[in-house]
């Protein structure tokens, strides 16, 4: 063990999180989680995130996962005393963090330029739906509408071509993780250099990244339908459950037929490379349908796991919470927010040990008394 690694990678740095919603926060959250002291400004009316599904307590399940640990103040950037205030804060962070359209920062006093000025060493972070200049650059932007413009939903179609949106807000945690890792980088230069950046993020760059392998293929092969990386795969019914089977290359094809009882596959020359084998993807899984649903999985997974297949069993999300693997690694820790006992979180990937402590997100405004003493506000 490294004699750090108990240390918070972040800690001494400030980060001042003015955004809404998830990209923004999420990306204050990541910060947060590895040290940092973030600060968490709200209008009077709280962060939109307060109002996005089920409420308890001025909270909601996404205002509480994207704003454990941070400090809550309130200030009223309408009035010139808010947008002095936020100034003043803004003059003071290692990193500021938002996400609104274009020029709405600067008009509550958090100017890029002039913050730049008079701290050349600062990090901030944009983040937009489409970027910061162009002709959608002030459009309103959800996950869900970039999800619709990016093509993800049209890649998401059901089997009668439908297009659906991704279950989870996919497009805004990417864009929060995209964001906190450019702004690491930019603090890392920053180090060496003694001057920040303006790291800007946008919800339609990141949703592009995301299918960037699918923008290659479909443009290494136009005009044909996007084709699935190997075959068979897909999602197997067993007598009490279901399981995906997945098929990473011919030598695990080979090993399939054999533990399957499917030697005859394993002698037919079209179907020796993946190139042969989907083409007929649909005779491959109508077979494995066919003999998975004899069995329970728990004699499929034991199969499958002596013949080193990669598969897993589809649970619903909760059960991940019991599940052997996230028991060992400790992978839940318990939040200690107010009037909401027995929730717990995910502990963020690659954290130490200490830095896994009990966390809470802010009441709206919570710390707002101590921090106006504090900065003098």
């Amino acid at each position: 063990m490294h004699p750090t690694d108990d240390d918070a990678a972040l800690a001494g740095l400030t980060v001042l999180d003015l955004s809404q919603g998830i990209a923004g926060p999420y990306c204050g959250l990541l910060l947060r989680q590895q040290g940092a002291r973030v600060i968490k400004v709200e209008p009077p009316h709280g962060d939109w995130s307060r109002q996005m599904g089920r409420a308890r307590d001025g909270q909601t399940a996404i205002s509480i996962a994207c704003n454990l640990g941070k400090e809550g103040l309130v200030l009223d950037t309408r009035q010139p005393a808010g947008r002095q205030a936020l100034a003043k804060l803004a003059a003071r962070a290692d990193v500021v963090i938002q996400n609104f359209r274009p020029g709405v920062a600067a008009r509550m006093g958090a100017d890029p330029v002039a913050l730049a000025a008079q701290r050349p060493r600062q990090v901030y972070v944009s983040i937009t739906g489409y970027g910061p200049d162009g002709p959608m650059a002030g459009v309103p932007a959800l996950d869900t509408t970039v999800q619709a413009v990016s093509g993800l939903m049209h890649l998401n179609r059901d089997a009668s071509g439908t297009p659906r949106r991704i279950g989870l807000v996919l497009v805004d945690l990417g864009t929060g993780l995209y964001a906190a890792q450019a702004a690491l980088a930019a603090l890392v230069k920053a180090g060496f250099s003694g001057r920040g950046r303006h790291v800007q993020v946008s919800m339609l760059e990141v949703a592009a990244s995301l299918q960037a392998y699918q923008l290659v293929d479909e443009a290494m092969f136009p005009g044909d339908p996007l084709a699935m990386f190997n075959a068979p795969t897909g999602v197997f019914a067993t007598a009490d459950g279901l399981l995906y089977l997945a098929m990473l290359d011919d030598a695990m094809f080979r090993r399939l037929c054999q533990a399957l009882g499917c030697e005859d596959w394993a002698a037919d020359p079209g179907l020796a490379s993946s190139a042969g084998r989907m083409p007929r993807a649909a005779e491959l899984s109508q077979r494995l349908a066919a003999r998975f649903a004899t069995q329970p999985l728990a004699h499929w997974e034991a199969v499958l796991q002596a013949a080193d297949i990669v598969f897993g069993r589809i649970a619903p999300t909760q059960a991940l919470r019991s599940h052997p693997q996230a028991l060992h690694l400790g992978l839940f820790k318990p939040l200690d927010q107010p009037g909401l006992p027995g929730l717990d979180w995910p502990a963020l990937p690659a954290r130490s040990a200490r830095d896994a402590a009990a966390l809470h997100a802010p009441a709206l405004g919570e710390h707002t008394e101590p921090l106006r003493r504090e900065f003098g506000l």
